[in-house]
């Protein structure tokens, strides 16, 4: 059986009301045993807590995501620390910068996006970070506020843009992407990448996996992405398991599996 981490899945959204406690059934009868569960947006700050200590195995990150800009407010930064200092979170975010999205005000996401790396270091907490179409920006300021280490998820750069984020600390978080034919640069890094610097994710209900377009993307689905991985590495499943799992309890400072 595997014993899995799912690094990065929003099991606290809305897509996962109706049949939430079936869906960490399946996952955990999958081998996925243990889920990192970032949060989006402060009001959604309290349910996610209340979930995470409700059942063995999830671990939540509290953040304020760029796409969610609308719903932030200043004194929800200044909120951060004090909530971080009482829940004691595995990392911070999930947070970052998405120059994709039209309508999203560039510079209120340089702002959050900075005071969460400089919360993520003073509490030498791993950051989780969201980059999209601003991945040398993100660099940028992970070097500038000494953010010691964190995952960038969903990672779509080039290999230089991977390697300057392994010397800065940080990890690669890998999901149903990798899983496209048509994903040739991220599928060649991925295949020569260090495994150390390699975690596994699914971005759950978003991201579905190659084959499954339109669908809900589910945590039970991490065994095909590792899968994906194994076979572009030329590698046992097994060993990719183990590896990105350690990566994971590394990271996130997890207690080690049995």
């Amino acid at each position: 059986m595997f014993d899995l981490i799912d690094s990065h899945s929003h099991l606290d959204a809305t897509e996962f009301d109706a049949d939430r406690a079936t869906v960490l059934a399946r996952a955990r009868d999958a081998g996925v045993r243990r889920q990192i569960v970032p949060a989006v947006a402060f009001d959604t700050f309290s349910a996610l807590r209340d979930l995470c200590s409700s059942a063995g195995g999830l671990y939540p990150a509290y953040g304020l995501h760029p796409m969610f800009l609308a719903a932030h407010k200043p004194e929800h930064l200044d909120a951060l620390p004090d909530w971080i200092a009482r829940e004691k979170p595995v990392a911070v975010g999930e947070c970052g910068l998405d120059f994709f999205v039209p309508g999203l005000d560039p510079e209120a996401q340089r702002h959050y996006f900075r005071r969460q790396l400089e919360i993520a270091r003073d509490f030498s907490l791993p950051a989780i970070l969201h980059a999209r179409r601003a991945l040398d920006e993100a660099i940028a300021a992970i070097r500038r506020t000494g953010v010691r280490s964190g995952v960038v998820h969903s990672f779509s750069g080039s290999a230089e843009q991977a390697e300057q984020l392994w010397k800065c600390g940080f990890l690669l978080g890998i999901g149903g992407p990798v899983t496209y034919p048509r994903a040739r640069r991220l599928r060649e890094i991925v295949a020569t990448m260090p495994v150390e610097f390699l975690l596994l994710e699914t971005d759950s209900p978003d991201q579905p996996l190659h084959g499954r377009q339109g669908a809900r993307n589910d945590p039970a689905l991490l065994v095909e992405v590792c899968e994906c991985v194994a076979t572009l590495r030329g590698a046992g499943i097994d060993e990719i398991a183990s590896a990105t799992t350690r990566n994971a309890e590394r990271l996130f400072a997890l207690p080690a599996s049995a």
